[in-house]
């Protein structure tokens, strides 16, 4: 049999670079390149560039190394053991570690973040920014997605702007048999967050925009994002009506992730962004800009 066709064999059967070496190895130590069987000199040199297309395999190279720092459970400033800061109780016969367990959260907080359906963007102000025909469209299909779901929602808050609030209302629609509280929040509003990294061409803000309204974002995080409070019972289920920067900072910072690559991410309008707190400060998110109960020509970013 000729060396071609040995070749052929062996890398037909056993597939892959790696039989191609074998083969190659077994015919050269055979003589079938021409060198009488048993001769060592230039041997190795008649396959050089396959052994060079073999990747240097180890268990080392092959593992992603972790990067960034570790998880922080006191990123809301909530973490029960941070709170006690070591103090001494007044009293001996107090139990310290019974006064801890009773101030640590039981509950899980579920925060659906959702953004605010299609508006006019040829609005003058915001009060002209309202939701066009298909906006409200959009507004309804959420709403009857979150009645759907079949959750007992505690609370539903939402930006001040025109846009977000009629979302909310028409959302408010699908959940009056709830009993579920409408809150308007002024911190909520669209803003700049964070300068974004990459940089983008067509969207920039100056510095001023950034430190004001990164501020007021931020604000609007610590006041909504944590775990839930040692008095709470049972898990919640609170609803946030805003905007897709605010709810991509929110995402970034909740999972804590850097900041700056909030612009990373797209958000559909009317879409479903799922948050669960845990008691121990972990942090999932179980869904990011859901928007698939919506059919396909309904779908818009604007």
């Amino acid at each position: 049999m000729s060396s071609r066709k040995t070749l052929k064999l062996i890398c037909g059967l056993a597939g892959g670079s790696a039989a191609l070496v074998f083969a190659v190895a077994a015919a050269d130590s055979r003589g079938y390149f021409g060198e009488k069987q048993g001769e060592a000199t230039g041997r190795w040199s008649k396959f050089t560039v396959l052994k060079a297309a073999q990747p240097a395999w180890t268990p080392a190279s092959h593992t992603p190394a972790p990067t960034g720092h570790s998880w922080d459970f006191n990123w809301d400033k909530r973490d029960p053991s941070a709170l006690s800061n070591g103090k001494k109780k007044e009293s001996s016969a107090e139990d310290p570690s019974s006064e801890q367990d009773n101030g640590k959260p039981k509950a899980t907080r579920n925060i659906l973040l959702i953004r605010h359906s299609q508006y006019n963007l040829s609005g003058n102000s915001d009060k002209e920014r309202i939701l066009t025909p298909l906006g409200r469209e959009q507004a309804e299909l959420t709403g009857k997605r979150l009645a759907a779901l079949g959750l007992k929602y505690d609370v539903l808050i939402h930006s001040s702007m025109a846009r977000a609030t009629e979302t909310a209302n028409i959302i408010s629609k699908h959940l009056s048999g709830l009993g579920v509280e409408l809150v308007s929040c002024d911190l909520l509003r669209e803003g700049a967050p964070i300068e974004p990294v990459p940089p983008v061409t067509h969207w920039k803000p100056d510095a001023v925009q950034y430190h004001e309204d990164g501020a007021r974002i931020e604000a609007a995080f610590r006041r909504y994002i944590h775990r839930a409070d040692p008095k709470q019972k049972e898990d919640s289920y609170e609803i946030i009506v805003c905007h897709a920067n605010v709810i991509r900072y929110f995402v970034c910072r909740a999972l804590q992730f850097p900041p700056e690559g909030w612009l990373r991410m797209g958000l559909n309008n009317g879409s479903i962004t799922w948050l669960t707190i845990r008691p121990s400060g972990r942090v999932a998110l179980r869904s990011l800009g859901d928007a698939g109960f919506m059919p396909p020509d309904k779908l818009t970013r604007t």
